[in-house]
């Protein structure tokens, strides 16, 4: 059989799926990308790590194949934001990455200089003025990395999300280019134009040169490439460096940022048609056609697929805690002992006892962008329980979405009936049950949790030819589950009511 090799690189992990003909998804082993937190507010991953992982994953799920199955593509999905400073010569990275959930940049963001031209940079890019895109990431590191400096003025830099660096290295240094959903989160990006805007380059004092090349989603960026010398350094073993030989020479024939994959791979196509997934964050991606609309409500607009001349445009909010909501229940307060215990215990009670969640970790999201909005539990009593406390944290996810549901209503007047949904914490039976009844929409689970990684290799298919138009995408899409509201309305306005008054303790 030809599979798809898919390549999901995530925040917390980085997976890799053969992907049949048919859309079904083979995996093998996945591997964690550590985080750090040097200091309050920061976030980083190591570049090398993150690489590391990714071959680990690939070569995992290579040894999957049988003795006449063949990989014919290789497709890319990637953590957007995230940013990586590394040396054009040797491909090693000058510093560790700034993840999407850093906030160092915060200062940057409040200078006058930017706060003047906001609405110059949303209506070129789509975006807000925020520390969540790469643009003021890598200023930080040229003003305020040592190497990257060094970089810079030897003619040796090179900045890029994820996906680009993986590109990088796949291919030898040969190709160096990021797909259209990828450079539109940078914040130097002409969503109208789909090239990088000079006006925004001065305004942030980054190279173009230092920038990889912007291409739709559906092109060649190569063929992988790496050679044993170049994995023996990563730390992979000789079996893994064996496995990984057998794809010497496989184009890679798609890249997109993991949000317009999951769109796709959720058959979103027609405008009007709207997604979730529920991660690390909380993504809601609206499709909006073929012309990007700027947002009144706190919206991003972003670039998604583009395939035979076409590119499509979705509006998007982004909810920066929803998965690490739990991990933060689980891992600091010792709460639940692993996720799943989150329906038993959510279940277990008759309501939420007025204990509210704002969980603003890493300030606030949509529609409020509130950079340094700090998180509150609001209506503890003496009967308030560890149980109401998990209730309020899983609670607290469909709450953000609700609240960006309704932005995008306001913002197209458009009125959805249902919203597709996946990703790992779908899993929690309560979670999806309570988003149908607070938003007042069916709530379809996607059969698979992996949606991106299926997304980026039906892109893949469109490009080499086994799928010829994008409408074929609907028959490789497959739901599992579905949830209707059952709560009475009155009963929603009052939690949504009690919700709002907790938000705006953190925003006011």
């Amino acid at each position: 059989m030809e599979y798809i090799l898919s390549i999901d690189q995530g925040t917390t992990s980085s997976k890799a799926f053969l992907m049949a003909m048919d859309g079904s998804m083979h995996k093998g082993v996945s591997y964690e990308v550590e985080q750090f937190f040097p200091n309050p507010g920061y976030v980083e991953q190591q570049p090398e790590q993150i690489l590391s992982s990714v071959l680990m994953a690939i070569s995992s799920t290579l040894e999957l194949l049988g003795s006449e199955d063949k990989v014919i593509s290789i497709a890319i999905t990637n953590q957007r934001e995230t940013t990586i400073c590394f040396d054009k010569a040797s491909g090693k990275a000058f510093c560790n990455a700034i993840v999407w959930q850093c906030r160092r940049t915060t200062p940057i963001c409040e200078r006058e200089e930017f706060r003047s031209r906001e609405s110059l940079i949303q209506n070129k890019t789509g975006l807000k003025l925020d520390p969540y895109f790469s643009a003021t990431k890598m200023k930080w590191m040229m003003e305020e990395n040592p190497r990257c400096k060094e970089g810079v003025q030897e003619g040796r830099l090179l900045l890029s999300t994820v996906d680009a660096y993986l590109v990088f290295q796949f291919t030898q240094g040969r190709v160096f280019a990021s797909d259209y959903s990828n450079c539109s989160r940078t914040m130097l990006f002409d969503i109208n134009k789909l090239e990088y805007d000079d006006e925004l380059l001065t305004l942030f004092d980054i190279p173009r040169q230092a920038l990889p090349k912007p291409m739709p989603s559906c092109s060649d960026y190569g063929a992988f490439d790496m050679d044993e010398k170049e994995l023996k350094s990563l730390g992979l073993t000789d079996d893994q460096i064996k496995v990984l030989a057998t794809i010497k020479g496989v184009s890679i024939s798609a890249v997109a940022g993991d949000q317009a994959a999951a769109l796709f791979g959720q058959a979103c196509i027609e405008k009007g048609q709207s997604k979730t997934t529920y991660g690390t964050g909380c993504f809601t991606l609206l499709n909006i056609g073929m012309k990007p609309q700027m947002s009144k409500n706190g919206l991003l607009t972003s670039a998604t697929w583009s395939f035979d001349g076409k590119t499509y445009y979705a509006l998007e909010g982004s909810v920066f805690q929803a998965g690490s909501v739990i991990t933060w229940l689980q891992k600091e307060m010792h709460l639940i002992s692993k996720p799943s215990d989150c329906d038993a215990i959510c279940n277990s009670l008759k309501d939420n006892g007025g204990v509210y969640l704002v969980p603003a970790f890493t300030g606030l999201g949509a529609p409020y962008w509130q950079p340094n909005a700090k998180g509150i539990i609001s209506g503890i009593t003496q009967g308030t329980t560890s149980e109401h406390f998990v209730r309020a944290g899983v609670e607290s996810i469909a709450y953000q979405v609700a609240k960006l549901l309704e932005c995008m209503n306001s913002e197209t007047q458009v009125k959805l009936s249902e919203m597709k949904v996946d990703g790992g914490i779908c899993a929690c039976e309560f979670l999806m049950q309570f988003q149908s009844d607070i938003t007042h929409l069916e709530v379809i689970r996607a059969a698979s949790d992996e949606m991106t990684a299926k997304g980026v290799g039906m892109l893949a298919m469109l490009t080499i030819g086994i799928l010829t138009s994008i409408e074929e995408t609907k028959y490789l899409y497959a739901s599992s589950d579905t949830y209707s509201p059952k709560m009475k309305v009155v009963d929603v306005n009052r939690l949504i009511d009690s919700y709002e008054k907790a938000v705006n303790m953190v925003v006011n």
